[in-house]
């Protein structure tokens, strides 16, 4: 832009031919220059000559190598073009001596780039001007017009000549577009240059969207370029600016601004809009007959989602607060705000009610506590805040404490490199010292380690501490002497497994066995139990289900810490092929080894897949996270309790559920038990797809591979019920159904029909489907509009 120089002549220049052409007719000796011919492909190349080998006359040369061919025709190559330039021998006919102009030769780029004037005639089939130099010719290649001298550049270098985009290349092709191909000019990036001013017919350019013009020399920028109005994205970090056009500031479609790293001491968003200016009525101008029309915004940048005005010399009374209320990162680090300045609290007071504000950063600034005082924030301060960094400065932890109260999210002072999670606000005061994830993780449970070893120390020290004082002395009537006081509570002693075995007895294999029967006797005992008239009235009879709570709650099958209940597989037992004789259910067959395999107390499980009602009493119930039933096939089927219509479901913090390999199809029996626990025959079968739905109301993963489900479980309604979020449904993040016999998904190609149009639906979360080794012919479409970042299909038909 610095740098453009002016055409040489109006008319297009030719090429100057490298090799000269032939005059017709017989012409003199002296004016016939003999030409190198070269093969369209190398020929094989043999050993080069030995010292003493010299050729002979009339004989064929000796073969060369490679490398000397290459050099021997690139010396070639640059006597002929220094021939055509300026040799003696090259004499030009009269009658074409004023269709040859002398044009200057570009020097081949060492890295093979294009060569400029060529990079912007490319330039035109795309619209983009990407990493050029500072010498281009945008307005002469694009707009076929000369622009002003600049004052700056007073001799502009001459650019080197090209072929003319209309003019036919090798073969009959053309590598730059013709005037009826070319494109508007949407994309300028020329950062890193040493472009010092920008011509004031930059403004022609009115289909620009992002210009990129950092690291560069700029003072200023010409008053026209605020007439880009359909400019979004703008760099002028790394310049000299000092300040802005005034209209820059009333472009409508404006979101991205970073003016860092400048020299700006202001800035004056309602300058467009002060009373020696128009009015804020939307203005629309328009100069001669081929000028663009120009239509201004109504108020100071009203798109804008992203400012970046750091080190810069902004203060605070010098920013008009009158900011969009789009923002979401607004990033004033390393500005002189001013301390003890009235106009600091003014300023964050307008930024704490933005609705939208993710991140604001104050890094470096001057800005103190006076600019935090207690009644700042007449409402919620940072409503969506994410990120507020105020480290570096002389605000104290104190000063923003009262803040910190009023604010809604989660308060987090942990600084990684990581983005917060949602709900969280990072808040960074004083020395910003950045910690990966796992340095954090690391800290915590370190943390957790000594909280538990001191505990443990205090449990083990019964010895009586001196007390200072009579307040704080505990009476003797008051005190335990056999434990601890009456006021503290025990904590509950977590055992292993092998633990409560060998309580048990069960580390024998006599003991295993009085175990087995005694679960037995147990389980047949609470078969035949009635209740009896006058007695625990309005309780549950006692059955088989007190006697599985200590079962389920053992740390075998249920984890407190991952909050993980984990029931051991099953399957029906196999005939032998010598004889049809049929075992029992009760325990697998091949009792010799499979029986063995399985664990002591895995008896007394209960065979349905899917418990639900020995489940839901126990005491775990409420906090269960993940229900994990592999292969469990003994009895494909649901034992839950009596549903109410309205009921809102069972298990409520449950989130993934695991009926991988349980031989499901698309119904499913189910067996619903009374309030004394006893089963209600006879058994009815419901889909198992809302039935999941109406049972889990937090479920997020649901794991149903390897079963026989088809595709008539896939209705829309089912999958609308299960998948999308509703006042009572968190709705599903992760659906498998891997290895099914599933052959169409019309049931999803329905539900894709609500994102048509381009709308959001917000009731969406699910983020991945799995539904690989399937009977799948054919993929719909409409499948392409469901917003999910995993989508695996293979091993399909």
């Amino acid at each position: 832009m610095s740098r453009i120089p002016p055409p040489s002549s109006s008319r297009t220049p030719l090429k100057t031919p490298t090799t000269p052409v032939k005059s017709r007719g017989s012409a003199p000796a002296s004016r016939i220059r003999t030409q190198s011919t070269r093969s369209a492909t190398p020929t094989k190349l043999s050993t080069k000559p030995t010292a003493n080998t010299t050729p002979t006359e009339g004989a064929a040369p000796a073969p060369l190598s490679i490398k000397e061919a290459i050099a021997l025709r690139r010396a070639e190559a640059k006597k002929a073009a220094s021939k055509s330039s300026g040799g003696l021998n090259d004499f030009i006919p009269l009658e074409d001596a004023s269709t040859v102009p002398v044009k200057k030769q570009e020097e081949e780029d060492i890295l093979g780039r294009w060569p400029i004037r060529e990079t912007i005639e490319r330039a035109r089939s795309t619209g983009e001007e990407n990493e050029l130099s500072a010498e281009f010719a945008l307005f002469e290649v694009h707009l076929g017009i000369t622009p002003d001298p600049l004052k700056s550049v007073p001799e502009e270098p001459v650019l080197p000549q090209t072929e003319p985009s209309d003019a036919p290349r090798r073969g009959g092709k053309r590598d730059n577009p013709a005037w009826f191909e070319a494109q508007d000019l949407q994309i300028l990036k020329v950062w890193n240059n040493d472009i010092v001013e920008i011509q004031h017919e930059i403004s022609l350019f009115g289909s620009l969207k992002t210009v990129d013009l950092h690291q560069n020399k700029l003072a200023s920028l010409p008053s026209s370029f605020g007439d880009l109005t359909s400019l979004t994205s703008l760099d002028l970090s790394h310049n000299n600016l000092t300040t802005l056009p005034t209209n820059l500031f009333a472009l409508p479609e404006l979101t991205t601004l970073n003016i860092s790293h400048n020299s700006f001491t202001s800035l004056p968003f309602n300058a467009p809009f002060s009373s020696g200016n128009n009015s804020r009525s939307k203005q629309v101008t328009g100069g001669s007959f081929f000028a663009p029309t120009v239509t201004r915004a109504t108020s100071p940048l009203p798109h804008l989602l992203i400012l970046n005005a750091s080190h810069n010399k902004i203060r605070a009374d010098a920013v008009d607060l009158e900011f969009s209320k789009a923002l979401t990162k607004v990033n004033l680090s390393h500005n002189p705000l001013g301390i003890n300045e009235p106009q600091c609290q003014s300023l964050l007071r307008v930024l704490g009610s933005l609705p939208r504000l993710k991140e604001l950063r104050f890094e470096g600034a001057e800005i103190g506590d006076d600019a935090f005082p207690p009644d700042l924030f007449p409402s919620t301060p940072f409503p969506n805040i994410r990120i507020l960094d105020l480290g570096q400065t002389k605000v104290t932890p104190g000063a923003i404490k009262d803040m910190v109260k009023r604010m809604k999210q989660k308060i987090s002072y942990e600084i990684t490199t990581d983005d917060p999670p949602d709900g969280v606000a990072r808040i960074i005061v004083g020395k910003k010292v950045v910690k990966e994830a796992w340095e954090l993780e690391l800290e915590r449970r370190e943390k957790a380690r000594r909280v538990r070893h001191a505990d443990f120390d205090d449990d083990c020290d019964t010895r009586p501490k001196p007390n200072v004082g009579t307040a704080n002395r505990i009476p003797e009537a008051e005190s335990n002497d056999n434990g601890p006081p009456a006021a503290q509570k025990p904590r509950e002693v977590i055992k292993e497994a092998w633990e409560i075995e060998a309580e048990q007895g069960l580390l024998t294999e006599g003991g295993k066995r009085r175990a087995r029967a005694a679960a037995a006797a147990a389980a047949a005992a609470s078969n035949d139990s009635k209740p009896h008239p006058g007695v625990g009235i309005g309780k549950p009879t006692p059955s088989h289900s007190s006697t599985l709570g200590f079962s389920l709650v053992n740390p075998q099958y249920y984890s407190q810490t991952t909050q993980t209940l984990t029931l051991p597989p099953s399957s029906p037992p196999t005939k032998s092929p010598a004889h049809t004789r049929a075992f029992s259910l009760a325990a697998p067959s091949s009792l010799a080894s499979a029986f063995e395999s399985l664990r002591t107390s895995d008896i007394a499980v209960p065979p349905p897949t899917l418990p639900l009602s020995i489940i839901v009493a126990q005491p775990f119930s409420q906090s269960l996270k993940i229900l994990v039933l592999e292969n469990r096939r003994l009895d494909k089927s649901f034992f839950i309790p009596s549903i109410a219509d309205g009921h809102p479901g069972f298990l409520p913090n449950l989130e993934e559920l695991n009926l991988e390999g349980c031989g499901f199809s698309d119904l499913i029996p189910v067996t619903r038990s009374d309030s004394t626990g006893t089963a209600t025959p006879p058994r009815s079968s419901e889909m198992i797809l809302p039935l999941i739905a109406k049972l889990f109301p937090s479920l997020r993963t649901l794991n149903l591979s390897h079963n026989a489900l088809t595709s008539l479980s896939l209705t829309t309604d089912a999958l609308s019920g299960l998948i999308l979020s509703t006042p009572e449904r968190k709705g599903l993040k992760h659906l498998r159904l891997r290895g099914n016999a599933i052959s169409g998904l019309e049931g999803f190609q329905g539900v894709a029909e609500l994102f048509k149009g381009n709308r959001q639906v917000s009731e969406w979360h699910l983020d991945e489907l799995d539904i690989r080794d399937n009977e799948i012919g054919k993929l719909p479409p409409e499948l392409g509009l469901l917003p999910m970042d995993v989508f695996l299909v293979d091993g399909n038909v």
